[in-house]
This record gives structure tokens, C-alpha cells and sequence, in this order.
């Protein structure tokens, strides 16, 4: 019997320790593909979940544009629930915007721009922020 009560205690106690620390997450995407496009949403809404206290930012750019643009993204409906949780942010390389002749107005209500996707990426590494490249 004592033992069981030692080995519950011990058990009981790791899930003291197995507290989440906040963490900082850029996502890279420049898929075009919609089934990378839909599993990067889906990534960002069940991080942004199991993580509440956590920030997460999506930098899209290159052949990605589609996702944010407010009439073609095939992952929409994700990013429009999501899009106003405190801990996400969704940016747009405003090059690429260039490159794509759009304008703020073509994006889904909520997505902010960046002069530069790739700078931004950077600059989260080089204040500590983790990284992941979405993609296939």
C-alpha cells in the first residue's frame, strides 16, 4: 500500500511541474496549395488553443497570398474565427500584395501587413520567437 501511495504522490507531483511556460511562434507560409493553406488555419486555431497564454503569428507571402485574400481563401472560414483571438496575429508581406496588384481592402478583415515577409520572420527569431515553416 505504501508503495502505491508513493508512486501516486510521485505522479501527482509531475503534474504540478508540467505547467505550460508561455511561447512565441512565427509560422512561415508561402504554400499556394490549398490543402497546406487549410492545415496551416488549422494549425494556428489548435495551437492558439492548447496554448491561450502563448503568441502565435502567421507571416504569408510569395504564392501563399491566396489564403488572406477575402474572395478566394480556401481557409476563410478557420482564419475568420480565429483572427481576433488576442494571442494570433496574421500579417501579409506587402510585396507580395504589390506583386498581386492588391490593396487592404482585398484582404480578410483582420489580416495586417508587413513591409517585408522574410524581415519579419527574422526579426521574431531574433527576439526569440520559435519558427515553423509550414508546408509539404
Amino acid at each position: 500500500m505504501r508503495n502505491i501511495i508513493i508512486i501516486a504522490f510521485f505522479f501527482l507531483s509531475l503534474n504540478l511541474f508540467s505547467q505550460k511556460e508561455p511561447i512565441k511562434v512565427v509560422f512561415d507560409l508561402t504554400s499556394g496549395s490549398p490543402d497546406v493553406q487549410r492545415s496551416t488555419a488549422r494549425h494556428l486555431r489548435l495551437m492558439s488553443e492548447s496554448y491561450p497564454t502563448s503568441e502565435f503569428e502567421l507571416v504569408v507571402y510569395s504564392s501563399a497570398y491566396s489564403m488572406v485574400d477575402i474572395n478566394s481563401s480556401v481557409a476563410g472560414e478557420t482564419l475568420r474565427e480565429i483572427i481576433n483571438n488576442d494571442n494570433i496575429s496574421i500579417v501579409v508581406c506587402q510585396n507580395t500584395m504589390k506583386r498581386n496588384k492588391k490593396t487592404e481592402k482585398d484582404l480578410i478583415p483582420g489580416v495586417g501587413t508587413v513591409p517585408d515577409g522574410i524581415y519579419e520572420i527574422i526579426s521574431k527569431q531574433k527576439q526569440g520567437w520559435g519558427y515553423i515553416k509550414e508546408g509539404k
